[in-house]
C-alpha cells in the first residue's frame, strides 16, 4: 500500500444464512460476489417484495425465479404451501450500487428455496446464470471475470450454465486450479448441487 496505494479490490464478506446465496456478477471493474437475501416478513397474507437498486431485466429475473419457486416447491422438497401465507421480501445487498441483468436467476431461485426449505447453505458456494419459466439454465457473460470473484472470495466450488462449459475450459489453467465446478442446463441441476 506505501508504494501502490490501496487495493483496488478488497476481500468481500460472503453473507450466510437460511434464504442467503452467493452469486456471481460482471461489472464493468471486474467481477464480483454478490449475495443475495429472501427472507419471510411475515405470515399475513401472501406477497413479493424487491429492494437493492435493481435494474428491470433483474427485476424480471426475480419474478421468473418468484414463480419458478413457487411451482415447483413440492418437487424440491418444500412445503406446497409455503408461500400461500408468506410475504417474502428479496434483497441484494449494496443498496446505493445499481444492478441488473438476468444472471443472478438460479441464485435468485435459490434463495427462495432455500428460505422455503428452512435450509441454509452452509458450504462456500456461488453460482451464477439465468433461469427461464420452465426451469431451463441459459449461458451469461463475463466467466473469467466472476471465477476470479469466486476465488479472491475464497470460494472455490462454482455452478456455472452449461452452455458456459467452454468459456470455463479456455480459461487459464491458474484460475481453474482448485476449483470444483457444477455446469448446470436446468435448475434441477442447480438444486442437486445445493441441497444434496
Amino acid at each position: 500500500e506505501e508504494f501502490l496505494g490501496a487495493p483496488l479490490f478488497r476481500k468481500e464478506k460472503v453473507l450466510k444464512g437460511e434464504g442467503v446465496v452467493t452469486g456471481l456478477a460482471w461489472t464493468s471493474m471486474g467481477g464480483a460476489t454478490l449475495p443475495i437475501e429472501a427472507g419471510k416478513v411475515h405470515s399475513l397474507d401472501r406477497g413479493f417484495k424487491l429492494t437493492g437498486k435493481l435494474g428491470d431485466v433483474m427485476k424480471e429475473s426475480a419474478n421468473i425465479a418468484y414463480s419458478y419457486t413457487l411451482g415447483h416447491l413440492a418437487e424440491y422438497g418444500a412445503d406446497a404451501d409455503f408461500f400461500d401465507s408468506a410475504f417474502v421480501h428479496l434483497h441484494v445487498p449494496e443498496g446505493a450500487t445499481p444492478k441488473d441483468g438476468p444472471s443472478a436467476g438460479v441464485t435468485m431461485t435459490t434463495a427462495l428455496l432455500s428460505l422455503a426449505k428452512h435450509q441454509a447453505i452452509t458450504r462456500p458456494l456461488a453460482m451464477t446464470g439465468e433461469l427461464t419459466l420452465t426451469g431451463q439454465v441459459l449461458p451469461v457473460g463475463g466467466i473469467r471475470e466472476k471465477v476470479i470473484a469466486a476465488r479472491r472470495s475464497d470460494i472455490f466450488e462454482v455452478i456455472l450454465p452449461e452452455a458456459n462449459r467452454r468459456d470455463y475450459e479456455e480459461l487459464p489453467d491458474y484460475l481453474k486450479e482448485g476449483m470444483t465446478v457444477h455446469f448446470a442446463n436446468r435448475y434441477r441441476d442447480v438444486a442437486n448441487v445445493v441441497f444434496k
